[in-house]
């Protein structure tokens, strides 16, 4: 059987692409912690998390001081043994956020060997349901931006053929209400607006806001409420006609079987760095298709493009590029829709030179 021989742990700090704000903060950067495994047979496999700002530190100092020694000498194809033991390694820090990204990070490695070993795509191993996924963009618009930014980003994706674009909203009710009617009546009714409040609402004024959005017939209503508010949630969905959409801060499947069982999400967004990694990713996309729930997952897109033609269920890949200075291709867009990488393993080509050149630790 293989064994790892060698693993290690680094953080790169990225630099933001573009200004990026929404209701309660700032994208201040990208802290990318990455863990590169070897085994014996001298196959290969690199993982990789992130934090958008804060904390990559000490999700680097977990792996480093207590995970990645552990790698050393397990079999790299028992993906679900590695993540487990790793995951009862830690039960004094989860369910959490750190011990989250530091199990992605491992586990995407262990996927990318595996999918190597086996010379097949990320996409076709974990399920192969779907050979596309639609795109919608979120870089057009963040809340600093004008009403007339609003639409001119709106319009450039709908002229490129995606058929989507998310606004994020945040400021008072009437001009939240009026920002997104303006984009509507130039966009028209057949293009996808996507509205995110990124957790800075109460249950009440959820409630009261999606009255006055409801008329611009958004597609769903993005992290309403702070993620640990499963009740306000399940109260907006019963109230609105708008679908809820909740997960990118949510870091457990029980988490999520909560939210689905209660009826509190319409869409699931699963984050494949915060809930831990490809392995979980998946349960939780199949929870939500026992539930005739649609995933879309939050972020990293040159993962989740994957991982969204890899189940039946997906409905949408967000568009939000952040890896260009460390990769040498970027993922493939055709007619609105972004394809599967076809190479072994997750697919993305890194840079190994910009990637040294980053290197903080």
């Amino acid at each position: 059987m293989p064994a790892i021989t060698h693993a290690e742990a680094y953080l790169v700090d990225l630099e933001v692409e573009t200004v990026r704000t929404d209701a309660v903060q700032s994208f201040l950067k990208q802290e990318t912690v990455f863990v590169e495994i070897r085994t014996d047979d001298g196959g290969t496999g690199t993982g990789y998390a992130y934090t958008i700002g804060t904390g990559g530190t000490a999700v680097l100092a977990l792996l480093r001081d207590y995970l990645v020694p552990r790698l050393v000498g397990a079999d790299p194809r028992r993906v679900e043994a590695v993540w487990r033991d790793l995951f009862a390694a830690t039960r004094a820090t989860t369910v959490g956020a750190i011990t989250s990204l530091a199990l992605a990070a491992v586990d995407t490695a262990l996927w990318d060997w595996r999918c190597r070993a086996a010379g097949q795509p990320l996409w076709v191993l974990a399920g192969g349901a779907k050979e596309r996924i639609p795109l919608y963009d979120t870089e057009g618009g963040w809340l600093h931006l004008s009403t007339d930014e609003l639409i001119a980003g709106a319009r450039a994706s709908q002229a490129a053929g995606w058929p989507g674009a998310k606004l994020k909203i945040g400021r008072s009710p009437v001009q939240d209400a009026e920002r997104l009617a303006a984009v509507r009546a130039e966009v028209g009714p057949g293009f996808d607006l996507m509205l995110d409040a990124n957790q800075s609402l109460t249950a009440a004024e959820a409630i009261r806001r999606a009255r006055l959005l409801e008329p611009s017939d958004p597609y769903w209503f993005e992290e309403p409420l702070p993620a640990d508010d499963v009740s306000g949630h399940r109260a907006l969905a019963s109230a609105t006609s708008i679908p809820v959409a909740v997960g990118e801060s949510m870091y457990s499947i029980g988490q999520f079987r909560d939210y689905l069982h209660r009826g509190a999400a319409g869409i699931v967004q699963v984050d494949v760095a915060r809930i831990g990694g490809i392995t979980p990713w998946l349960k939780v996309a199949h929870l939500a298709e026992s539930y005739n729930v649609t995933v879309c997952p939050h972020f990293l897109m040159e993962l989740h493009v994957s991982l969204c033609c890899a189940v039946p269920n997906s409905g949408y890949l967000e568009h939000i590029p952040q890896l260009r200075a460390i990769t040498s291709r970027e993922i493939e867009v055709v007619d609105g829709h972004a394809l599967p990488p076809t190479a072994a393993g997750l697919g993305i080509d890194w840079d190994r030179d910009e990637i040294d050149n980053r290197r903080v630790q």
